[in-house]
């Protein structure tokens, strides 16, 4: 396993890290929860990120007896904030109440006292963000978070994040999680660009396309039983499944032949590719799944086989910037 530093931090995350995401605390059972993250971390796996959000905190409950078992120390562990956590109109967004309410549930449900990453789920247009990075840099000195990052927030946010916390002497953002893969790359033209320039690393989800770039679905019309596309998450894939976009994944077959490794490995050390890029974060519905990502930590593989494969892709690929 590699690791690389997580923006301007000393923070050294593996490359490969495990998330929780519609996995752990709901499709996923506390025994097999237990098995996955166990083999991920006897693999080199330092890195696991979930959310208060994630099956209703059930994946941090369901992760704290694990974690337990796991040198404290050593282990990387992030979460998130925003989302609403209740019916109420403050138990939602960025706000200072909702942060500290938040994170002390947090750390209450996965058992621990601090977290090492703690990240703005969203950008929050109803708060203002001198009040969303004075909270956070409040978490930092008050020792509940090492250090703080954001998720899917566009190119000027996070630079007007960073800006201010500099100016203000602020424990700045060091981090950033976009959704990127080989199908989904409107990150490249502002938001990499970007981090690279302000000092922040990015922990990458979705970098399977929500399992498309395994190779597993071949046919729209009749999703294997059992999995994401065949079940209540269809509508999380639209942007990607689609039989052209089939056809296109399973004409990178021969590629990952070539490379000597599964057609997953294959797309996460596409990745990796990227210096902006300091992890890949994948979900796991069976132990088999662990050993399969985490052997892309180890893996090289010949630019020119990512230069095919770019080919392939780039008619089925948006490449528009991320403006949202």
């Amino acid at each position: 396993m590699r690791y690389r530093t997580l923006g301007h931090s000393g923070l050294q995350l593996s490359v490969i890290g495990l998330g929780s995401w519609l996995t752990f605390g709901g499709n996923v059972d506390a025994d097999l929860t237990r098995r996955c993250v166990l083999r991920a971390w006897e693999a080199g796996v330092n890195f696991i990120d979930t959310a208060d959000m994630y099956a209703h905190g059930g994946a941090e409950r369901v992760l704290a007896p694990v974690i337990k078992e796991l040198d404290r120390g050593a282990l990387v562990l992030a979460t998130k904030v925003y989302f609403p956590t209740g019916p109420t109109p403050n138990e939602r967004g960025l706000s200072r109440k909702h942060v500290r309410a938040q994170i002390d549930a947090s750390l209450t449900r996965l058992g621990v006292d601090y977290v090492d990453l703690y990240q703005c789920h969203r950008y929050d247009t109803r708060t203002p963000l001198e009040e969303t990075c004075a909270m956070m840099n409040d978490l930092v000195r008050a020792g509940k978070t090492l250090y703080w990052g954001v998720s899917e927030w566009n190119a000027d946010a996070i630079a007007a994040a960073v800006t201010l916390c500099h100016a203000n002497g602020w424990a700045a953002p060091i981090s950033n999680q976009p959704q990127y893969s080989a199908l989904w790359r409107r990150i490249e033209e502002r938001v990499l660009p970007t981090c690279t320039r302000y000092g922040v690393g990015n922990v990458v989800w979705s970098p399977l396309a929500m399992g498309i770039l395994t190779g597993k679905y071949t046919d729209a019309a009749a999703p294997p039983p059992g999995t994401r596309a065949a079940g209540g998450a269809r509508e999380m894939m639209e942007d990607y499944f689609t039989q052209p976009v089939l056809d296109a994944v399973a004409r990178l077959q021969p590629l990952a032949k070539r490379a000597g490794c599964s057609l997953a490995q294959l797309a996460l050390a596409w990745c990796l590719r990227q210096p902006a890029v300091t992890s890949t974060i994948v979900g796991a519905t069976k132990v088999e799944h662990v050993d399969d990502n985490v052997a892309a930590g180890d893996l090289a593989v010949d630019p020119a086989i990512f230069a095919e494969m770019d080919a392939l892709l780039a008619p089925v690929a948006p490449h528009e910037p991320y403006l949202a």
